[in-house]
């Protein structure tokens, strides 16, 4: 275990990044209470910071307890019933896992599918929608999988004048560059922690508006043991959620001032969510966009100045992720075990038909810094020169520093 400890990591993969250690010493006060008046008061004002991250008015905006996967299948079991029908359109990995979350709450998925590597023009989605005429849209805004941000605004009018719910996984993007919530008619999104919110792994935030609020009434059920006479004469108007944990209703309830119980809370978690909220809003939602968009094309300039290929450069790359064509003959999984071995460096394969193919290095939160910028480079090309890889020596970090300078001249002019 004192291996583990002392081990000093730096992590540039699409999540999880390195935690903000002000985060880190949020998480080490003392628990309070669940229902301790000091707690619910971090609660609600956690709820405000959500409101204010996903750019949204909506009532409803708090964590799931668990991982960002928590939170996709926690809004998905509350909307579907059996027999909806919901549109997904796949274009990397998690794209996926939405049909896989789907098909297990009885939903009639109709898939689209496009090339890893690409996106949907949003008229291509939108066409499908007036045909299939779902009850659900469920899409993946940045996936990590091919490095890839799929465009929304269009997607999201259309679903409105369909009368569709629009359901959106912005767990790679939120708190990286704009989610408009509000904007864009998301009815529902769902947000990670471990990414470019720089919390550790444990919490999904979501919002939702008034329109699936709507069905998660209809759906409502109080367990009987904390049910009062009143939750007990509420007429069922909908399917039973068919998961207890994962019931909208219950824990919009845990979250609303009622306080009602439905679970232990994680409390050092909801700390360490508060303090990373606190650093994200004073740091400001433009500033922090524009540091992501600012060290990516660092990054670029090292890859490409080595001699390296994206494997994607258009304008529907993700803006955090920066995917690398994997040099032909190289054992991709060996060069990142050396970087990890030597260096302390690790960055990430891909999966399915990319893996092997591509490394993908994330640029998320507080990994996203100049001196990991550096590194990173540095790392990659010793091991690529290790391994007899054909590059240009020298030049990966000196076109990065020459970027930084030229940059930070322009800044001071």
């Amino acid at each position: 275990m004192d291996t583990y400890l002392s081990a000093k990591r730096t992590i540039m993969t699409p999540g999880p990044v390195e935690v903000d250690p002000r985060v880190l010493q949020a998480m080490s006060m003392p628990i309070l209470g669940q229902f301790d008046p000091a707690f619910t008061n971090i609660m609600n004002q956690t709820m405000d910071q959500l409101r204010k991250l996903f750019q949204t008015e909506n009532e409803w905006a708090y964590p799931v307890d668990g991982t960002s996967r928590s939170g996709i299948e926690a809004v998905l079991a509350s909307l579907i019933e059996r027999g909806d029908r919901v549109l997904v359109p796949i274009y990397g990995r998690f794209g996926h896992l939405l049909v896989e979350i789907c098909e297990r709450y009885g939903a009639d998925v109709h898939k689209i599918e496009c090339t890893w590597g690409t996106v949907f023009s949003e008229e291509e989605v939108i066409n499908h929608i007036h045909v299939i005429k779902p009850n659900i849209v469920a899409c993946v805004h940045g996936e990590t999988s091919t490095g890839c941000m799929q465009p929304l605004a269009q997607i999201g009018k259309a679903c409105r004048e369909q009368g569709c719910l629009f359901v959106v996984d912005a767990v790679a993007t939120i708190g990286g560059t704009d989610v408009l919530v509000d904007e864009w008619h998301i009815d529902a999104a769902i947000g990670g922690t471990q990414k470019c919110l720089s919390v550790p792994a444990g919490m999904a935030p979501i919002t939702y508006n008034q329109r699936v609020e709507e069905v998660i009434a209809r759906r409502k059920k109080v367990e009987q043991g904390i049910a009062t006479k009143d939750d007990l004469d509420e007429p069922l108007r909908g399917t039973v959620v068919a998961s207890n944990y994962f019931d909208l209703g219950m824990l919009q309830d845990y979250w609303s001032p009622r306080r009602l119980n439905h679970h232990t809370e994680a409390t050092s978690m909801v700390y360490a969510l508060h303090k990373g909220l606190a650093i994200l809003l004073e740091e400001g939602l433009p500033h922090r966009f524009a540091r992501h968009a600012y060290h990516e094309k660092a990054l670029i300039a090292g890859l490409t100045a080595m001699g390296l290929e994206l494997f994607v450069s258009h304008q529907h790359k993700l803006p955090m992720v920066t995917c690398v064509c994997v040099p032909v003959g190289l054992d991709a999984d060996r060069v990142r075990a050396f970087m990890l071995h030597h260096f302390g460096v690790e960055i990430a394969s891909s999966f399915g038909p990319l893996h092997g193919k591509i490394w993908r290095i994330g640029t998320m939160g507080y990994s996203c810094r100049k001196e990991n910028i550096l590194f990173v480079l540095a790392a990659l090309e010793a091991a690529l020169l290790h391994y007899g890889t054909k590059i240009e020596t020298g030049k990966a970090v000196q076109a990065a520093l020459s970027y930084y300078e030229q940059t930070e001249k322009s800044a001071m002019a």
